[in-house]
């Protein structure tokens, strides 16, 4: 068999296209390259936008605002100090974009005017704040991506 152009143009294609199919298959099913969706109910929860625009426009008229600091206890969410503690309602929920096992939500329950999310419940790295609390009965939500 004489090898020509024709031949290694051939050999090319074939080389190339086993190339293609090591990764696709490679990347279907090794669990190291398994990745999630941000959301399971993806559309569900795009519908209410809406609400977190209104939420943070409400946020904006605040003279202060929530605002958080990271300690040695631990991550603490300090809201408005004119604000009477006993009427703030709400949840905070901290997503972790590498992890969604180390995710969490926990409801504001507060005797300062300050809640402390504990060091032992959060790794180092990326998350995403999400603070949705009501004061009297109005709507607000901080957000917020923070390392830790």
């Amino acid at each position: 068999m004489k090898f020509n152009w024709g031949t290694g143009i051939v050999l090319a294609f074939i080389g190339f296209i086993s190339f293609i199919m090591y990764f696709v298959i490679s990347m279907n099913f090794n669990k190291k390259y398994n990745h999630d969706l941000v959301t399971e109910d993806y559309y569900k929860v795009e519908l209410g936008y809406q609400k977190d625009i209104d939420k943070q426009n409400n946020a904006k008229t605040l003279k202060e605002n929530i605002s958080y600091t990271k300690t040695s206890e631990g991550l603490r969410i300090v809201f408005p100090k004119n604000f009477d503690i006993k009427n703030i309602t709400g949840k905070v929920f901290l997503y972790r974009p590498s992890n969604k096992q180390l995710d969490f939500e926990t409801p504001i329950s507060l005797s300062e005017n300050y809640l402390l999310v504990p060091d032992k419940r959060l790794l180092d790295g990326r998350w995403n704040l999400t603070v949705d609390w009501q004061y009297n009965g109005t709507p607000y939500i901080y957000k917020a991506s923070i390392n830790y």
